[in-house]
Order: structure tokens, then sequence, then C-alpha cells
């Protein structure tokens, strides 16, 4: 049986290398026999602003029901996204403040500070473009996006193990630099990684 991929796109800019990456991981994963769909944020139509938090339920747009059930579908989450100012795109935040909801991705216990996860079973892969190396976007930052992602969203929801991996430094990368690294990418979907 072959594994179901969903690689998130979080970059709005289409001429990215971020585009490039995810496309990469596409090729790679449909190489290894992958079924694979992909999901770009910045084309859905949605209000990414949970204006009401968890209060009150704002309904799904069409473009978030179907980004849900491919969520669903999914055993391998792949999400490319640019780390802007520390964090997220604002795009790929109200995304998932959208998305990965109470009873949806998990579960409040009632009069408990315990949750359920609601997403176990799943597997994912964050890959980021820094303009710094990694290693001191780890060290003097203490990777802000890395953190909200992987441990306060994924693995908060039950998606286990979260690989990571960065690209960079983007800004002063010449054409070599990133077709090596396009290349990386297309060997990280052929083993899945």
């Amino acid at each position: 049986m072959s594994k179901k991929v969903l690689i998130i796109n979080g970059h709005p800019n289409k001429e990215s290398l971020c585009f490039a990456l995810a496309g990469a991981y596409k090729e790679g994963a449909v190489r290894s026999g992958a079924e694979v769909r992909e999901l770009i944020i910045a084309d859905l139509q949605f209000n990414p602003n949970l204006q009401y938090g968890y209060r009150k339920r704002i309904d799904w747009e069409p473009d978030l029901v179907a980004a849900w059930e491919s969520i669903q579908w999914a055993d391998h989450l792949v999400w490319v996204h640019p780390v802007w100012w520390g964090g997220l795109p604002a795009i790929t935040k109200g995304f998932i403040d959208r998305v990965f909801l109470p009873g949806y991705a998990f579960k409040y216990r009632e009069g408990s500070v315990w949750w359920d996860k609601l997403l176990k079973g799943k597997t994912a892969h964050i890959i980021t473009t820094l303009d710094q190396p990694g290693i001191y976007y780890r060290l003097a930052f203490g990777r802000p996006s890395v953190n909200q992602l992987r441990r306060s969203v994924l693995q908060f929801c039950g998606i286990t193990p979260v690989k990571v991996s960065y690209i960079g430094i983007i800004k002063t990368a010449d054409e070599d630099r990133r077709k090596q690294w396009i290349n990386k990418v297309i060997e990280m979907g052929i083993g899945l990684k």
C-alpha cells in the first residue's frame, strides 16, 4: 500500500524557492510510489482570522473543508514555508488557526487540563527556508517557527515524529546552490523523510 502524502505550501509567492522545493519533494515522493496531494495555502479562499477564538464557531469555507479532508486523508504531511520575522507567514498561521480546531485536530477533556490528540498515526516533515544558518536560528533565536508548528500544533495534535529540514542561507545563494537544495529535497521525497 502506497503512502499518502500531503504537501502543504505556506509561501504566498509562486515564484519563491519554497514552490520549487515543494515541487521537488513531490517529484521524489511520486518516484517512490506515494500518492501525493498538494495544498497551496495562498490559493485557498478563506478568512484567516479566527474572529471569535474558540468561543463561537465560524463555518469553514469550501476550500477549508477540502483542506481538512486532505489532512485526514494523508499519512504524512510535508510543510514547506519560509521563516519571516522568526515565524510563519501570516496566511499560514491563519490557516492553522482556522483548521486545527478543538473537536477536529484535538479535543479538550471535560474538567481537565489534558486533551486528546485526534491526528495520531500521522507523521510530518517541515522544510523551512531561512536567510541565516539553521544552527544560528536555533541557538540565537530558539527556532520559534519550528517550536510553534512542530510542538505547539503538530505534536500537540498527535502527529509524530516531525522531522525538520532547514534550507538556507537563501539571500546569498546562487543558482548552483539552489539546484543542490532542490536535488536534496527530491531525495527527501524519494525516502519520504
